[in-house]
């Protein structure tokens, strides 16, 4: 195995499972750079939406890529997001957009595109990155990988609230479904489907505070930078 010049932190998982606001957390830690590439995803699939293509075309979808610039700027309470030029930091999070990212991340030019751009970003950088495939597939030599898992109904009870405090009204079994679906559709798509790496060490955090989630893996990440 091929030894990164910079350390990396894989963390992939379901939705809703605590990818990112862990990750986000560690990374401030750590002084890594965060990356959010479930967020990439979600930019290209607003970028479809803005030009006005069904999320079914593929060709069309292919060849808007070149035309796509993605930006991350730092942001309270969360990661400002950037397509090109425009911040689409709340448009990305639309359940238009939550429910048609599988479909639009699981194109083989997507991912080709996407996987190259998260990539470049750990050439200069210790980086913690979170997703479905990047244990497996995006950063296959990452020093630490982990599995984030948590039940449905906790993960519908987060998606829940916080859609609440974005005075987005969606019922909890309307979201149990929709996490479910997301959750078929992520783990069996042809490429990069979400799976659990062999090294990874899988974290469940049903129950489990954000905090203490944080400290497990921070001693995880310790233990291996020794």
């Amino acid at each position: 195995m091929t030894k990164p010049a910079f350390f990396q932190v894989a963390i992939d998982g379901p939705a809703s499972a605590g990818k990112s606001t862990i990750a986000k957390i560690l990374a401030s830690q750590l002084h890594f750079v965060y990356v959010d590439t479930g967020a990439m995803y979600r930019t290209v699939t607003v970028a479809a939406k803005k030009a006005g293509l069904s999320y079914e075309d593929e060709a069309g979808i292919t060849a808007l890529l070149p035309k796509i610039t993605i930006e991350f700027k730092p942001g309270n309470p969360v990661q400002r997001v950037f397509l090109n030029g425009e911040e689409v930091t709340e448009a990305i999070r639309s359940t238009e957009v939550t429910n048609n990212v599988s479909l639009v991340s699981s194109y083989a030019a997507v991912r080709t595109d996407m996987v190259d751009k998260q990539r470049a970003m750990t050439e200069s950088n210790p980086v913690i990155m979170d997703g479905r495939d990047i244990g497996t597939t995006v950063l296959p030599n990452a020093q630490v990988k982990i599995f984030l898992v948590a039940s449905v109904d906790e993960r519908a009870e987060r998606r829940y609230k916080e859609n609440k405090e974005k005075g987005m009204a969606v019922d909890l079994e309307t979201l149990k479904k929709e996490i479910e679906e997301r959750d078929y559709k992520d783990s069996h798509r042809a490429i990069s489907p979400l799976t659990k790496a062999k090294d990874a060490i899988e974290v469940d955090t049903t129950g489990i505070g954000i905090d203490d989630v944080v400290a497990k893996i921070k001693t995880i990440i310790e233990e291996h930078q020794a």
